[in-house]
């Protein structure tokens, strides 16, 4: 009822705003008194509606001070003070109301006076004018009766009757214009007295309304007050009851004690006997920490005893479980000779700067921490491992990847051909695992640095000659490094003495006796090689470089010859053109990497497969490896391999030809050597005491050797290669 009332306040305060605006250009003057009164009766309405409003909240205060409806009561006093702020308002807004009343009324008295004068100067004016009008018509009248000097007279009456003729036509103009203005005044009070007359009506309706929100008042007063009574009523119900309870639950309290009574007097026995197991329980409490402390000190230094034993049973397993693999790897390497598998190392090279920063630049692979020869790539979510025969991370040095392949080094000595191939994706490191640089060397320069220390270790009953050439292969072109027309394309052909073995005639060789050729060679050689720059790699090699390092050796003592060769290949690495940014020449350098990459895969699938044909000759590169990949040579493929999120699809492409080229056998290894003839009798002395003849055989000193029979050379060849055999 409140919020009703407060909306029609709102009615009556828009009405009264909009009865203001209406009575704007009205005769306020004859209504004020009228509004005024009514405006006081409003207000002594209202006050009667306060004084109602506060005799209720008195009332409601004394039965309701524990009713639920307080927080209601306390919304409807806040309702009230705002519709109390709210009549304050309607108040300012009718004092309001009354200065404009008064100001309007102050401006249509203005415009009365005005009216008033303007009437009084029109009349002035028109008596002023009949007066001269009827002055005129006397004079002319005197005039008709005279003689010709009257016409002349009445000719110049008759032109000052035409000046106040005209005068008169002005006059009526004014007159008439004056009258326009009454009757607009006139229709402006007709228009305010009808505004006046609706809100009047207005005013009978907001009384209307009054009288009506007073009876709605009345009625929610009676309503309340029954709801009150009703409360009070349910109130007194409540509390009969509950005494009601209360009683009824205090006669049963009494009837428990007095039980209770007679309990304690039947377990007053029973609580003298707990009160002795009370206190034999506290003496035992009282004892429990040090037994508990006893009790812990025993179980731990027993979990220490079993643990300590765990840990030594855990230890053995451990060094049992490396011994084994390092005996398994033994075995596998010993196996993978046997059955000559070409094998395959990975190394990875480290994060650099060129692989840029954020997710890209992130590290994809990982490694195995009890096992060398694994490795897990993550690629697109998922984790691939691939197991080759010896993995390299990052951190590992020059030294210790030539520690892994120095063996194979060496057996080029003893006069087996041996190939070394860096293979993988351009900027992954094949140039620097193979060459190095000049404070750290790479495989090229530390296996000729080895094969010089084994030479002068076999000085004494060896000579060996050690020659070097170089060439690349660029754009399917064999060329030259170390000859003096590098830009001569060469060819690859068979050897002209039926072994079957290929050569390139007119390739240059260099025979080195020291490291100081080495470097020069490798210098002079480094200059003329390809390279260029990519977007993926500054210095990229554009042609696959081949470093030939022929041993050829004789025993002094048995005229053995052995001659091994050692295949050092430095591939060029397989590229994305999109992502290298190859134009022009750079793109023909790229398909021809490419091409002569995919004939290798082509040869690698052949040989696993066992196939009968296997495509050599469909490229330049793989035409020239023939000798290293078809059985007659000791192979490794060391793959070279990026850890970079952005590479890890070139990454995973490396590993899968890793592990296809690692299950390719090509069968046992074969040794060049054969035996010479002896060119005097003093060589023939050392194969006599190689078979066990006593010193005391010897010719005497200072005297000339015998030359021996035909049978005893046929023997001792037959026996010496017997010896060979055995040994190789």
């Amino acid at each position: 009822q409140v919020e009703t009332l407060k909306e029609k306040l709102l009615e009556q305060a828009q009405e009264i705003s909009r009865l203001r605006s209406e009575l704007g250009g009205t005769d306020a003057e004859k209504h004020r008194d009228l509004l005024a009164a009514e405006n006081e009766r409003l207000r002594q309405e209202m006050k009667a509606c306060e004084g109602e409003l506060r005799e209720l909240r008195r009332q409601q205060q004394a039965p309701c001070r524990d009713c639920p409806h307080l927080q209601e009561k306390a919304g409807l006093q806040e309702q009230l003070s705002q519709l109390q702020r709210e009549a304050e308002e309607t108040r300012a807004k009718l004092v309001e109301l009354d200065l404009e009343v008064q100001q309007k009324t102050n401006r249509l008295a203005e415009v009365e006076l005005r009216l008033k004068d303007s009437l009084a100067e029109r009349a002035e004016e028109e008596e002023r004018l009949s007066r001269r009008l009827r002055d005129s018509q006397e004079t002319i009248a005197s005039l008709k009766s005279q003689p010709q000097q009257i016409k002349y007279i009445i000719k110049t009456v008759e032109v000052e009757s035409t000046k106040a003729k005209q005068a008169l036509c002005e006059i009526q103009s004014r007159n008439q214009y004056l009258q326009e203005q009454v009757g607009m005044q006139k229709q402006v009070l007709k228009e305010m007295e009808q505004q006046l007359q609706s809100s009047q009506k207005t005013e009978a309706q907001l009384r209307a309304q009054i009288v009506m929100y007073e009876a709605e008042l009345e009625r929610a007063h009676g309503q309340m007050l029954e709801e009150m009574q009703a409360m009070e009523e349910e109130k007194n119900h409540a509390i009969e009851e509950a005494f009601s309870r209360a009683q009824v639950e205090m006669k049963a309290v009494h009837e428990n004690l007095a039980g209770v009574r007679t309990n304690l007097l039947t377990l007053q026995p029973a609580l003298r006997t707990l009160t002795h197991d009370y206190n034999s329980l506290k003496r035992q409490v009282r004892d429990f920490p040090l037994l508990l402390q006893e009790t812990l000190r025993s179980a731990r230094a027993e979990i220490s005893q079993a643990i300590e034993e765990v840990h030594s049973t855990n230890r053995e397993l451990l060094r049992k479980y490396r011994r084994e693999l390092q005996l398994r790897k033994k075995c596998h390497n010993e196996l993978v000779r046997l059955k000559g598998n070409i094998r395959v190392f990975g190394r990875v090279r480290p994060i650099t700067k060129e692989d840029g920063e954020g997710p890209e630049a992130a590290n994809a692979v990982t490694f195995d921490a009890d096992d060398d020869a694994v490795l897990h790539l993550l690629h697109k979510g998922k984790q691939v491992s691939f197991e080759l025969d010896k993995v390299f991370p990052p951190q590992a040095s020059q030294e210790e990847v030539f520690q892994e392949v120095q063996a194979l080094v060496t057996s080029c000595i003893d006069g087996y051909n041996v190939c070394i191939f860096a293979y993988g994706q351009t900027g992954a490191g094949k140039t620097y695992t193979m060459e190095g640089t000049a404070a750290n060397p790479g495989i090229n320069q530390r296996a000729l640095q080895l094969l010089f220390s084994e030479v002068r270790g076999k000085a004494a009953d060896w000579d060996y000659a050690i020659t070097v050439s170089a060439a690349e292969i660029y754009n399917e072109a064999l060329r030259d490094l170390l000859g003096k027309e590098p830009q001569e394309k060469l060819e690859i052909k068979l050897c002209p003495d039926g072994s079957g073995q290929l050569y390139v005639p007119g390739l240059t060789e260099f025979r080195v006796q020291s490291v100081e050729d080495i470097n020069k060679v490798f210098e002079f050689g480094h200059v003329k090689r390809v390279t260029e720059c990519t977007n993926l790699n500054e210095h990229s090699s554009r042609s696959h470089a081949l470093l030939i390092v022929t041993v050829r050796g004789l025993d002094r003592s048995t005229g053995l010859r052995t001659t091994g060769k050692l295949n050092l290949v430095d591939l060029a690495g397989s590229e994305r053109v999109g992502r290298s940014g190859a134009e022009g020449s750079r793109l023909r350098e790229a398909q021809h990497i490419n091409k002569s990459l995919s004939a290798l895969g082509d040869v690698i699938y052949a040989l696993r497969s066992r196939q009968g044909h296997v495509p050599f000759r469909n490229s330049k590169l793989t035409y020239l490896l023939q000798d290293s990949l078809s059985g007659d040579s000791k192979t490794l493929m060391m793959v070279q391999v990026s850890p970079a999120e952005k590479n890890t699809s070139e990454t995973l492409c490396s590993l899968k030809f890793a592990e296809r080229v690692r299950s390719v056998e090509l069968g046992p290894v074969s040794r060049k050597a054969e035996l010479g003839s002896w060119p005097s009798q003093e060589h023939l002395e050392v194969p006599k005491r190689l078979l066990g003849d006593s010193p005391g055989s010897a010719a005497p000193p200072g005297r000339g050797h015998a030359s021996p029979s035909p049978g005893q050379l046929s023997s001792r060849s037959a026996s010496i290669r017997r010896k060979l055999h055995t040994s190789g």
